[in-house]
């Protein structure tokens, strides 16, 4: 059962006032018995559709499903759309669905080419390029762990490559800077944990049920704790950088040097990650200062170098 066609046919039923299975059939190409069974499933979904038989019979949304249209604005409504939709790439399930129909049906047809043009106007595609391709799965095992209060048993690998068996009692997922993590009650730990989604392995739903705790905040801010140690150091970077440049820095924080490149006060904390950020940026960028990341720079190119001379 494909979950586009089902939305397609919620949103065609909303559309017109009633549609013949074999017309339905037709239109997507499938047989009668099929469109039969998706109607059965769009039902169990919430979204109340009705039968009549006969001639100039067929499938229509109950009236009293639709809304008061007056509920919600344009902007709310292009907004709840915009939010649904982004939703919908990476979480998939019946309640999106049934969520995505429910707004549409409140949609004035007066206003629905306006609110189209607003929803479409910011889309956020939530989707990795590449990466993980467990991600996709793992959150709808999580969702499903979530909803029936289950265990889950997984492999976790910590920052520094270490692999550990782990159980945990999962209460929330969070997408932050367009990483998934789960908050979970570790067995293991006795404590709440923060588990990265893209660093969870082996994850299997546990037939044991566990009764919900009290559950902190997860701790997601750290801008206060970054800009403590946050310095500003100088950088000589290509044109063809200024780019992945502007992902980290203003406008102002870039000067032209010459015709080819660009002088660059890059903000950066003393550690792993940004050293290896820049040395990501290869040798079309030279730190010119502070003398001590210069150093060390230095000191990790140099080790580099070593580790290919053989």
């Amino acid at each position: 059962m494909k979950v586009d066609r089902l939305v397609s046919i919620i949103l065609l039923l909303l559309e017109k006032e009633r549609v013949g299975a074999k017309q339905l059939a037709e239109l997507f190409e499938v047989s009668p018995r099929t469109i039969y069974r998706d109607v059965d499933a769009i039902n169990r979904a919430g979204i109340p559709v009705r039968a009549t038989p006969g001639v100039g019979g067929g499938f229509e949304i109950l009236p009293n499903y639709k809304l008061d249209r007056q509920v919600f604005s344009a902007n709310d409504l292009s907004a709840i759309l915009m939010g649904l939709s982004s939703l919908s790439g990476m979480v998939r399930g019946s309640e999106v669905v049934s969520a995505l129909a429910k707004v549409k049906s409140v949609i004035p047809a007066a206003s629905a080419k306006e609110i189209e043009l607003r929803a479409n106007q910011i889309q956020v595609d939530l989707t990795p390029w590449t990466g993980n391709r467990n991600i996709g799965p793992n959150l709808e095992l999580l969702k499903t762990a979530l909803q029936q209060n289950r265990l889950l048993s997984f492999t976790y690998t910590g920052r520094t490559g270490t692999k550990t068996a782990r159980t945990a009692e999962p209460y929330q997922l969070v997408l932050k800077n367009s990483q998934w993590y789960w908050l979970g009650y570790c067995h293991k730990r006795n404590d709440f944990r923060l588990f990265k989604l893209a660093r969870t392995a082996n994850l299997k739903l546990q037939p044991q049920v566990f009764t919900p705790r009290p559950a902190p905040k997860p701790q997601l801010d750290f801008s206060a704790a970054a800009a403590a140690m946050q310095t500003t150091i100088q950088l000589r970077v290509h044109k063809s950088l200024l780019e992945r440049v502007l992902d980290y820095c203003s406008d102002e924080q870039i000067a032209p040097d010459g015709d080819e490149y660009f002088l660059v006060d890059f903000p950066f904390i003393e550690n792993d990650y940004y050293y290896d950020m820049l040395l990501s940026f290869g040798p079309r960028c030279e730190c010119l200062g502070p003398a001590q990341v210069r150093r060390a720079m230095q000191r990790r190119t140099q080790a580099l170098a070593a580790l290919y001379e053989t």
